[in-house]
């Protein structure tokens, strides 16, 4: 088994909802932070890819059919080489309203206080954010290049751009998938995530 779809997406662009999207329509299990997070093979497999020890990529999807959110957003590139015949999704929402989300839920797990050894803090803090996650500007200037970056490296055709709320068309168009006959999935507000992750 093989990636069909990479997420290329920071996450609180509405990966989550994207993961049961994708499984709904069959190109499940997809890899999530969730994933990780339940899973202490993969805790330990991601640790080891933040001090640079790349995985072995069919290992560290193993049974996936599509990935999305970090850390795969991290690594979409390499993967875009890897599994050459995998879309490639690109989740947004305008800078403003992402690091809104971003600041109320996953900076809140990736500060000086938590363990340095985590994928969130050694990666998403550190590598991807330059260690100022906290510096608004910057992170928001951080995501920007980033998505650009997506956008402009992805051939015509392998990419689809979609925010929240665009719903089933557009990506069953992209994925040459009929339009299931249940609404698109809404999950992991705010308020959710705080819930799951930082009350736990």
């Amino acid at each position: 088994m093989s990636l069909a779809v990479i997420g290329a997406g920071f996450g609180r662009t509405g990966t989550h909802s994207m993961k049961l999207a994708l499984e709904i329509l069959g190109l499940g299990p997809c890899h999530h932070m969730t994933d990780v997070l339940n899973n202490p093979g993969q805790i330990d497999l991601w640790r080891a890819a933040a001090r640079g020890t790349l995985p072995n990529w069919d290992v560290a999807f193993a049974g996936y059919r599509s990935a999305i959110d970090w850390p795969s957003a991290h690594y979409w590139q390499i993967l875009s080489h890897r599994y050459p015949e995998a879309k490639i999704l690109l989740t947004l929402r305008s800078a403003e309203s992402w690091y809104d989300s971003f600041s109320k839920t996953i900076l809140r797990t990736i500060g000086p206080e938590n363990n340095p050894a985590s994928f969130g803090v050694a990666v998403i803090g550190k590598q991807i954010f330059g260690g100022r996650p906290d510096d608004r500007a910057h992170a928001i200037a951080v995501y920007n290049r980033h998505n650009d970056h997506v956008r402009a490296s992805v051939a015509p055709g392998r990419l689809l751009c979609c925010e929240p709320g665009d719903g089933w068309q557009p990506l069953c168009g992209f994925l040459g998938l009929p339009i299931p006959d249940q609404p698109f999935p809404r999950s992991n507000s705010t308020d959710e995530f705080a819930a799951r992750i930082l009350q736990s």
